[in-house]
């Protein structure tokens, strides 16, 4: 999942950005709040998630909710409060939150609250449309699953498949790729990519023949299970005598 994370200065705050990654999630860092609502407008998430931990910051993100919820746009804004009384946490959600939590928190029901607000119309058609095909990613063990064969993979291939599966049967820019598997770097030198994506095919296809990724010449790659076409037949010139 792409989750746009709106951090605050509270050790909690980088605590929760280390859980959410730690559980195979592509995390874009924001600055602050006006940098959030730039990022969102600039990029799809699936998610958005803002903390605000100490209680004299709770005004300022209800101010600023009703742009992030805009910028974001499909995405669920998350938010994460310190102590705070009931009303407190309405304002959140008439502000444009779909869900308010606020501490202690538990992180389980955070993560099952963002898969549940996940399963949108479009995202459970690119999951009919991989499970036609016998093909199930496991985010928590890292296993591409294919009927009974399984393929153990990388943190990294993980998150390099989860983002071509989310685009199935549909070529992904180079550059979406390195935002997804690559979030925190600045720079991802193009040979590191190729060579991460040739051991990810290597592997996938020792295990599953059926299962292909393709490279897309100059654009990026794709995940699929019929070949793409590679050669293009020249039309035939008629002779007439």
């Amino acid at each position: 999942m792409r989750i746009l994370f709106i951090p605050c200065q509270h050790s909690h705050s980088a605590w929760l950005f280390n859980a959410l990654e730690e559980s195979v999630h592509s995390l874009q860092r924001a600055e602050d709040l006006p940098d959030g609502i730039l990022l969102a407008a600039q990029e799809v998430f699936d998610a958005v998630v803002a903390t605000a931990l100490d209680p004299q910051s709770h005004g300022a993100l209800i101010t600023g909710l009703s742009a992030l919820a805009t910028a974001a746009g499909p995405a669920a804004v998350v938010t994460i409060l310190g102590q705070s009384a009931p009303a407190e946490r309405v304002r959140i959600l008439h502000a444009g939150a779909a869900a308010c939590f606020c501490l202690p928190l538990s992180f389980i029901e955070l993560h099952e609250r963002l898969h549940a607000l996940h399963r949108s119309g479009k995202a459970q058609l690119v999951k009919s449309q991989v499970a036609q095909h016998g093909l199930r990613l496991d985010l928590l063990s890292h296993v591409l699953i294919a009927g009974e064969e399984r393929v153990a993979v990388t943190r990294r291939e993980c998150l390099l498949l989860e983002c071509l599966i989310r685009h199935f049967n549909s070529p992904v820019p180079r550059d979406q790729l390195i935002r997804y598997a690559w979030p925190d770097a600045e720079y991802v030198e193009p040979s590191n990519v190729n060579l991460a994506v040739a051991r990810l095919r290597q592997k996938v296809e020792l295990r599953l023949p059926r299962v292909h990724i393709e490279t897309i010449k100059r654009y990026g790659y794709q995940l699929t299970t019929s070949r793409v076409a590679t050669r293009f037949t020249q039309p035939s010139l008629a002779c007439t005598t």
